[in-house]
């Protein structure tokens, strides 16, 4: 063995590259995990004694040559080594390109089709506090909403929590601003709900806000048309009276969605219509509350959920997609 150690120095001595390639392979070969200093270290158990320090002495010896050849290597100029230029005419490697999020896509639609029609968006705290998203929109103190079963609560005495609705953004909005107003409070909302296919504890909502002189029941109704007409593509709807403690009247705003398919039936439980919103007068308790003359102005509001419109549109059966971040789902949206 000590004659192939001698055979190997002589080989390291002599060895030249001509690329990194070449001296990436070298240092493999000797210094690798199954390269020849290791396999050398491994058989020095089975060399007779009386030959172990001469043994060790040459493995050393070998060891420090590969050292020094690979020093030497690396700091060669550049003109002993032959370097691939790149050539910048080739084409460029193919991008995987991401895609927007279904959610983000139907509330950019939903923005589109307001602000078609005067609608400014406002933005507020994601983090509120009890006055913003309870008191002032007339809540009552034993509403449910209050409770810490439907509500994330982060501190109490004073309240901060989680909203759980975007019309804090409203009420924010009026104390700082006197009508006309007109704006859409996009964002994400939290609810303490169980996690299943039809609902979640994070969701989006988008709300509608409009305070003027003489605004009627009929504006909000001829707003919502046009609105079901723009994105659904279908302009028969009905309101369903209903109760919201921050609007009188209230309603529901169901769009017949038609029973052309075994989807249609599943979706609109065999009836041909669909809920998509709420709205209703604003109550003008909350008017006072954020200092705007009741008698003198009135107005409307709305709300829905981005998630349930989402899902309409794209027939997604389970909510709890828009959240896994699933790359077999999102890729589908590549293209809108």
């Amino acid at each position: 063995m000590i004659e192939k150690i001698e055979e190997l120095l002589i080989e390291v001595n002599g060895f030249n590259a001509s690329s990194k390639e070449e001296i990436e392979n070298f240092r493999i070969k000797y210094n690798g995990k199954k390269g020849v200093l290791n396999d050398f270290f491994e058989k020095f158990k089975e060399v007779p004694n009386d030959q172990k320090k001469e043994f060790g002495q040459k493995i050393n010896t070998l060891k420090q040559a590969v050292a020094v050849k690979l020093e030497d290597l690396k700091n060669a100029s550049a003109s002993s080594i032959i370097v691939e230029k790149e050539d910048l005419t080739r084409p460029a490697f193919p991008l995987d390109l991401g895609s927007r999020h279904p959610i983000n896509l139907v509330k950019n639609r939903i923005i589109e089709i307001f602000k078609s029609i005067g609608f400014a968006v406002a933005d507020g705290p994601e983090i509120e506090d009890d006055w913003h998203n309870f008191t002032a929109l007339n809540l009552p103190e034993y509403h449910p909403a209050r409770d810490m079963q439907d509500t994330f609560f982060i501190e109490q005495n004073p309240d901060i929590l989680l909203r759980t609705h975007t019309s804090s953004v409203q009420t924010r909005f009026m104390e700082e601003n006197q009508p006309p107003i007109r704006i859409l409070s996009p964002g994400r909302v939290f609810r303490n709900e169980a996690i299943s296919s039809r609902s979640h504890c994070i969701f989006h909502q988008i709300e509608g806000l409009y305070i003027d002189e003489n605004v009627s029941f009929a504006d909000l109704k001829q707003t919502i048309q046009f609105f079901t007409t723009e994105l659904f593509g279908k302009s028969k709807i009905r309101m369903r009276p209903s109760y919201f403690p921050f609007t009188e009247p209230s309603a529901e705003i169901d769009v017949y969605w038609g029973l052309n398919s075994e989807t249609d039936y599943r979706i609109t439980k065999g009836t041909g219509w669909l809920e998509i919103m709420g709205c209703g007068m604003v109550d003008p308790a909350v008017l006072k509350n954020v200092n705007i003359d009741s008698e003198k102005y009135s107005g409307y509001a709305f709300g829905m959920g981005i998630e349930r419109i989402t899902m309409l549109l794209y027939q997604m059966s389970d909510i709890r997609m828009f959240f896994e971040n699933d790359i077999r789902t999102l890729e589908q949206f590549k293209t809108l």
